[in-house]
């Protein structure tokens, strides 16, 4: 459940970037979350609604963005292919995670007198 956690701290960076701007309203959350990031994306959503009420977010729509795993080659043969285990076919060696871990807030709408 560490979902609120992340929410918790999502929102405190979105109510300083909302008074630095002085905005009176947030009308939409980007965020980018990736499939390897260990997030329920369905309990961040629920926990963004829970968190929103009666802040500047309240009538916020969260948009995600899901990014799948990529896993490469650290020895430069290339992307490996999804299903594969997590070694190069090339090489043998241990694949390393490119994308997919992330979990980013990416933009805000906010509304600014």
């Amino acid at each position: 459940m560490h979902e609120y956690s992340i929410v918790q701290a999502m929102f405190e960076r979105i109510e300083q970037v909302a008074r630095d701007r002085r905005a009176t309203a947030v009308r939409r959350v980007a965020v980018r979350v990736g499939h390897a990031a260990g997030l329920d994306v369905t309990l961040f959503r629920s926990a963004f609604e829970l968190f929103q009420e009666r802040t500047i977010c309240d009538a916020a729509r969260l948009d995600i963005e899901e990014v799948p795993a990529r896993w490469v080659c650290p020895n430069g043969h290339g992307t490996l292919p999804d299903g594969r285990p997590l070694t190069c076919g090339a090489c043998g060696g241990p694949a390393r995670l490119e994308a997919g871990d992330e979990i980013t807030l990416m933009g805000l709408d906010l509304e600014v007198p």
